[in-house]
């Protein structure tokens, strides 16, 4: 699609989106969710096709990197594809924040939602939906230790 931006800029458009809302230092889960939210409403220069641009939404306690933490992972996965139309790799940028495991955290267990462009899904009502829900009034009242954006193919 000519006039969208392309998909390698798409983390160094998140991190923008992450100062348009002047976030402070630490950042809040709050000031994340709705600089992701402005992210995923950009649409990028993809095929026009109902897989190939998706939003996820997820969270629970697992221990990546060392011990075990909370975290809420907001990403986006792009479809890259080869020069005949078919699948290629994945390229998923990624506004992860990582939580202390407090209990109320730990109850809520975990959870994970997809969205994708051009589906026929209405975007605003997915976005909507994670800040209806209990398990957000539990999030929210909890400041994230880390945040880190980032770029990954897999």
């Amino acid at each position: 699609m000519s006039g969208r931006p392309p998909i390698d800029g798409a983390a160094d458009l998140l991190r923008a989106q992450m100062r348009v809302g002047h976030l402070s230092s630490p950042t809040t889960t709050e000031d994340a969710w709705s600089a992701f939210a402005r992210f995923g409403r950009l649409r990028f220069s993809t095929a026009d096709s109902p897989d190939v641009d998706g939003l996820l939404f997820q969270y629970g306690v697992y221990a990546f990197d060392g011990p075990e933490a909370f975290s809420l992972d907001l990403t986006r996965q792009f479809d890259v594809l080869d020069d005949e139309g078919d699948h290629d790799h994945f390229v998923q940028v990624h506004c992860e924040l990582v939580y202390e495991p407090v209990p109320a955290l730990a109850a809520l267990g975990n959870f994970s939602s997809w969205f994708f462009h051009d589906s026929g899904d209405d975007l605003e009502r997915w976005l909507a939906a994670f800040t209806a829900r209990d398990a957000w009034a539990v999030i929210r009242e909890h400041s994230p230790v880390k945040v880190e954006v980032y770029r990954e193919t897999v």
